[in-house]
């Protein structure tokens, strides 16, 4: 795999014209494509012919040139040999599952993921499918290796887990992926550039990219960045998940997340400047805050050995008020009184997005599994935006703390 830095090979790839010669690529709406030759479309639906070999298209559900494209900008930025995208991230994170598993097969999986990703493994598989799933303590490779069995596929964590921001030691799975001879799947939603996991060793890495890469909660989408030879079992006309469930992602959206990759890195490390000094603050006046820029953070080595040097720790950050009722009153009067941010889920945005996990995106999560993963009822996740000044910024949140009483008095 390319080893290239991934700001430098998501500008080389960038430089195409197109169509038309615009330094942007073209649209390319289309919902089905012509051939010249009746006897090309025998060489098409037999996978003989495609994007790579011969420059044909088929159907817009197969493959669009517009999403292509843009596969190949996130193939770059992941250092993967091929991506393609879907209509969101779960989208991609179940083509992956569909993909890699058959009937009663088995995935280990860390404990402290994504609601709706949980949801899918511990909930949609085994009824659907009888596809189970051992969830455990990623930062546990011994737990992890013993974990698996003969029916294990995969092994499913997230680069920086959500909500818990603790930070996947990529190389050590990786090795104990390897051992077994199975693919190592890395979610990188929180991460972009900020962490590279097939650069650490991962197999395949799934993004939602509707949170940072999106950058303006304004639009849905997903992407698998992986092998040639995968994204083409992905997109198989007889068995291939985003092929035949139909997740497709439309090429208006494929060309505005594109015009928003350029501006990537420097987005990543405005939040995580911004998140640096908001945490480093907070617990200077006794907030039981956690962001993995923190040197108190258990995986703050970790981060800074796999990181990109120039791009931060991340742009979320964590504050446990203690109880459901406190971390609501936190994150009300963040919104209602100080103009800090907004009480919603997702994150990325310009803005900062605030939401009590436990409650909202891991709510799926039943209260002995949320225990597992260390999501108490008082945590509260914060996207935090980089608009507004620094010291603004700061004056809002300190307010907000003092007057619900999570700093220290002074």
């Amino acid at each position: 795999m390319p080893t290239q830095d991934p700001i430098e090979a998501l500008a080389a790839v960038r430089h195409e014209f197109g169509e038309h010669g615009g330094v942007n690529m073209s649209i390319e709406t289309s919902a089905t494509y012509t051939v010249l030759d009746p006897a090309t479309m025998p060489d098409i639906f037999s996978g003989r012919a495609g994007p790579e070999t011969g420059g044909c298209y088929l159907y817009g559900r197969h493959f669009n040139p517009t999403v292509y494209q843009l596969g190949r900008q996130l193939a770059a930025l992941e250092g993967t040999e091929a991506a393609y995208c879907s209509a969101s991230g779960m989208g991609a994170i179940s083509a992956v599952i569909f993909a890699l598993c058959g009937a009663g097969d088995h995935v280990v999986a860390g404990n402290a993921i994504y609601g709706g990703t949980w949801a899918l493994l511990n909930d949609f598989m085994p009824a659907k499918t009888g596809v189970t799933t051992s969830f455990v303590d990623a930062h546990d490779s011994a737990a992890v290796r013993d974990a698996i069995t003969d029916k294990t596929r995969l092994i499913y964590v997230e680069s920086l887990s959500n909500p818990t921001l603790r930070i996947a030691d990529i190389p050590s799975l990786a090795a104990v992926a390897r051992e077994a001879g199975i693919p190592l799947v890395v979610d990188n939603t929180f991460a972009p550039m900020v962490l590279s996991p097939t650069r650490l060793g991962a197999d395949i890495v799934v993004h939602s990219l509707t949170k940072f890469i999106g950058g303006a909660s304004d639009l849905i989408g997903g992407a698998v960045c992986a092998s040639r030879d995968f994204i083409g079992q992905l997109m198989d006309l007889h068995t291939g998940p985003l092929m035949i469930l139909g997740p497709t992602m439309d090429p208006r959206v494929a060309a505005a997340i594109s015009l928003r990759l350029p501006h990537l890195a420097l987005r990543m490390a405005a939040h995580g400047e911004r998140c640096l000094l908001l945490a480093q603050r907070a617990q200077a006046l006794g907030v039981a805050v956690t962001y993995p820029g923190l040197e108190s953070h258990p995986d703050h080595t970790l981060a800074r050995a796999l990181k990109h040097p120039e791009l931060g720790f991340g742009g979320l950050l964590t504050i446990d008020a203690g109880s459901a009722e406190r971390a609501a009153a936190l994150v009300e009067t963040l919104q209602n009184d100080e103009d800090f941010g907004y009480i919603a889920v997702s994150l990325g945005y310009f803005d900062t997005l605030m939401s009590c996990s436990a409650s909202s995106t891991s709510s799926e999560m039943p209260d002995d599994a949320l225990a597992a993963a260390a999501i108490g009822p008082g945590l509260v996740r914060l996207a935090i935006g980089y608009t507004g000044s620094a010291e603004q910024r700061w004056r809002q949140l300190e307010n907000a703390l003092r007057r619900c009483g999570l700093a220290r008095p002074g």
